[in-house]
């Protein structure tokens, strides 16, 4: 976070002072990290305080590029739903700062968060005179995430963060393959030795971190709940995919061994068969009906499917993305039918796709083509959601 120093000829005993107050405030910002516990598994379940933990979550796609009284008002709604957990990426990824290495995606758009508007924030970039990766550290980077940690556990909220998006929305694994010159969408990310080594590295500096707010180390952060490996990893073929996701969890296990690690994978037709992996410590899957030409009947079907997986296997299950689009004259009903079968079949829980709040124009953002997003608005849909999530947790 960013703060604007004025008044710089003040005695010094103000500046003593404004320095213990601030002092003051970073400790109580870590005292909220510290007075969290860890989120484990045991028996197919997750555990908080030696009590079961059922994940009734949100999805926002904007909280690492957002403004900061975007991601607040997305986190304080969250909360209004009853949520628990909050997902997101660490997001974006540009090209070389010079433009000589191309930026793949339209980072200069002047849209609203919600649609992708960046505003010249980016996690990481290619430096063409070392020719490496080099993590953004500084207020238009990584301290955005910073923010969203501490204003989570400020609310009491866990997270889980996907440490890249698999798509190019706005860069993920597909600028990081553009970094060396490649198209390749399913396989080069996870085949070549170098974007192997540039997530690594990646993933060594994100949970080495200390929050510049809380001073707490990512990796000792309780508030974040679990590590996906990425957003979606949909890398072919599928013994390269089992191959990535058995070297990175265990990478990532080795470093953050007090927090949970997944995969993020879609799963819809592979039936969770990342969950033999000893290092993946949950399983999670992402189920759109109307785009898999599913009716709701069949997907509640799919879920008591994958909580039964998770049952056999012995690991909890997340349906970590799902959606009804608005104009579904059934969204509200639907959700409250598939949410219903998650609280009595055992799973682990649900992450809705997406939660998304006023933008800094006072509006809600557009959302003509998927129609998923759900508001704080008192809508049927949202109503259900609130009434699982209340339900789920009692």
């Amino acid at each position: 976070m960013r703060r604007i120093h004025r008044f710089r000829n003040f005695a010094v005993g103000a500046v003593a002072l404004t320095l213990c107050w601030s002092a003051q405030l970073g400790s109580a910002d870590a005292q909220s990290s510290s007075q969290q516990s860890f989120v484990t598994t045991k028996e197919g379940g997750f555990l908080l305080d030696g009590k079961p933990f059922r994940v009734a979550g949100v999805n926002n796609h904007y909280l690492t590029f957002g403004s900061s009284a975007e991601v607040t008002r997305v986190l304080d709604d969250a909360t209004a739903m009853g949520a628990n957990v909050v997902r997101t990426f660490l997001q974006p990824v540009i090209g070389s700062l010079d433009g000589q290495v191309p930026t793949i995606w339209n980072s200069k758009s002047t849209a609203d968060s919600s649609n992708l508007g960046t505003k010249g924030i980016y996690m990481m970039s290619w430096d063409p005179i070392t020719n490496k990766m080099v993590p953004n550290d500084g207020p238009d980077g990584l301290q955005k995430v910073d923010f969203l940690i501490a204003e989570a556990a400020k609310r009491k909220l866990k997270l889980i963060l996907a440490f890249v998006d698999f798509w190019a929305y706005t860069g993920g694994a597909q600028q990081m393959n553009a970094w060396y010159g490649s198209s390749d969408k399913y396989t080069f990310f996870a085949a070549d030795p170098r974007t192997r080594r540039d997530y690594k590295e990646w993933v060594r500096h994100v949970l080495s971190r200390v929050n510049t707010i809380t001073g707490v180390r990512y990796s000792d952060d309780p508030t974040i709940f679990a590590w996906d490996l990425a957003n979606e990893p949909d890398i072919h073929p599928k013994p390269l995919l089992h191959d990535w996701v058995s070297e990175m969890s265990a990478y990532v296990k080795s470093l953050a061994p007090k927090q949970l690690v997944t995969t993020g994978h879609g799963n819809m037709d592979q039936k969770l068969s990342d969950m033999d992996i000893p290092s993946v410590d949950f399983g999670t899957w992402h189920g759109y009906p109307s785009y898999a030409k599913m009716s709701h009947s069949d997907f509640d079907a799919r879920i008591r499917e994958y909580c039964a997986i998770g049952r056999d296997v012995g690991k909890p299950v997340i349906l970590e993305e799902f959606g009804v689009p608005r104009s579904d004259a059934d969204q509200a009903n639907a959700y409250g039918t598939w949410l219903n079968t998650i609280a009595t079949s055992d799973c682990g829980g649900w992450v809705v796709w997406r939660l998304v709040s006023t933008q800094d124009s006072g509006l809600y953002p557009q959302d003509d083509y998927d129609k998923f997003d759900i508001h704080n608005d008192g809508s049927p849909a949202w109503q259900a959601l609130r009434d699982a999530a209340l339900k789920l947790q009692n």
